[in-house]
């Protein structure tokens, strides 16, 4: 079945937001501004999950990418003053950025044509269409089970309180 000519404009108009934000991420001097280019590229990862068919993962995509963590980050910055008068932000790193995006880019790439054409070990066994209930209940119980992935989920969010609360010590400083 081939694709209307709507849904790969729309595939193109995310396109566009993914790539454009993460550009304007990395290339933007103001750590604000890379935070609301960041908000702008999620929304396109989120735009791509509707055509999926799959908008709990979209609604997952907006809700927690999008209203927690950005915000985080935004608040964050917020609390320290003297980043946000930061008009510079010297980076000799760049050649290092700049290798790294084009490892990323070439394992991703060689994992798409492997994919494709279906020599990949890493195949998902259980195609998205045929997910059940029982499957997403799998999932969840997986999620919060002490044995599974509880443990990374609390890592996160110490990581999270860590950062808010470093950030509030800068601000202290500043004052």
């Amino acid at each position: 079945m081939q694709p209307e000519f709507g849904q790969w404009f729309i595939f193109g108009l995310f396109t566009v937001f993914i790539i454009g934000g993460g550009i304007g991420t990395v290339t933007s001097s103001n750590l604000f501004h890379a935070a609301l280019w960041l908000i702008i590229s999620l929304f396109g990862v989120a735009g791509f999950f509707v055509l999926l068919a799959a908008p709990f993962l979209a609604a997952i995509q907006v809700l927690v990418y999008i209203g927690a963590i950005v915000v985080l980050i935004i608040f964050a910055i917020m609390l320290t003053r003297r980043l946000m008068g930061l008009r510079e932000a010297p980076n000799s790193q760049w050649a290092y950025g700049l290798v790294g995006a084009i490892v990323t880019f070439a394992v991703l790439a060689l994992g798409l044509v492997l994919a494709s054409t279906g020599e990949s070990p890493l195949l998902v066994s259980q195609p998205i269409s045929e997910i059940t209930g029982e499957s997403i209940r799998d999932l969840g119980i997986a999620l919060v089970d002490v044995n599974q992935y509880v443990l990374p989920f609390i890592v996160a969010s110490l990581l999270l309180e860590a950062a808010m609360v470093g950030a509030i010590v800068i601000a202290r400083e500043d004052e």
